[in-house]
């Protein structure tokens, strides 16, 4: 795959998408999209708020939904009721490009019972699986501890994180479902990665939008901690 092929988008919303959305101004995600440009195929990864103005955005570059990756269950991801608020998201998106749901196996039956698709429409993965569409191939990382079966995808050099890791912390371990332990499990092998992986997390909670694992290794809080032990007494609560 030549790096011209690559067809990757990080989108904010309340800014990029969804502008007029306070919900979504205020919860700052990033979707993204990720597709082959000769093939014009795209999965869109936690497609919530104005799936509309995705799929417009798909349209005015010429491109096509050909799937959904999850990272997790959570609404402001998948679409779903949060706090009182309706969110569009992976149903709405079904109801108009049917189109296949990747999540973990862990994830899947949380990702129907939040967004109230069909059993059928989700694929269940493993850690290790590599999702393709068109000749862009995307590894997808189990990394539990937000949510038993959040993962995180990499391609081309590229973590797409999700909430399991921030530029600045990581997702929640106070949660249904959250496992303090098995977030400092994947956040070790996150950081065993490339340092110039390049980490695309799943909200903007710093002032940049990406940056290098290496360089978050340095500034992040949650990886000064020189055991799980210290780890856990820190961050585990």
């Amino acid at each position: 795959m030549t790096e011209d092929r690559l067809y990757f988008r990080q989108l904010l919303s309340g800014r990029d998408f969804a502008a007029a959305d306070p919900l979504a101004i205020q919860m700052v995600n990033f979707s993204y999209l990720i597709g082959d440009r000769q093939t014009g195929e795209v999965l869109l990864v936690d497609p919530a708020y104005g799936v509309g103005d995705l799929l417009d955005l798909l349209d005015a570059d010429g491109m096509r939904p050909a799937g959904v990756l999850v990272t997790h269950h959570h609404p402001d991801h998948v679409g779903g009721s949060m706090m009182g608020h309706s969110i569009e998201g992976v149903a709405e998106l079904l109801g108009r490009r049917p189109v296949p749901v990747h999540a973990h196996r862990d994830e899947a039956p949380l990702v129907v019972a939040v967004t109230g698709v069909e059993p059928g429409d989700v694929v269940a993965h493993d850690s290790g699986d590599r999702v393709e569409v068109g000749a862009v191939g995307i590894t997808l990382l189990h990394t539990p501890g937000h949510t038993p079966g959040s993962q995180c995808f990499l391609v081309d050099g590229m973590l797409v994180a999700g909430d399991t890791l921030f530029l600045e912390g990581c997702g929640r371990t106070d949660l249904p479902g959250s496992d303090p332990a098995a977030m400092y499990d994947s956040l070790q092998r996150l950081a065993s990665l490339p340092g110039g992986t390049v980490v695309y997390p799943g909200h903007r909670y710093s002032a940049a939008s990406t940056a290098t694992i290496g360089a978050v290794k340095e500034i992040n809080m949650v990886f000064k901690p020189r055991t799980k032990e210290a780890w856990l007494a820190a961050f585990g609560r």
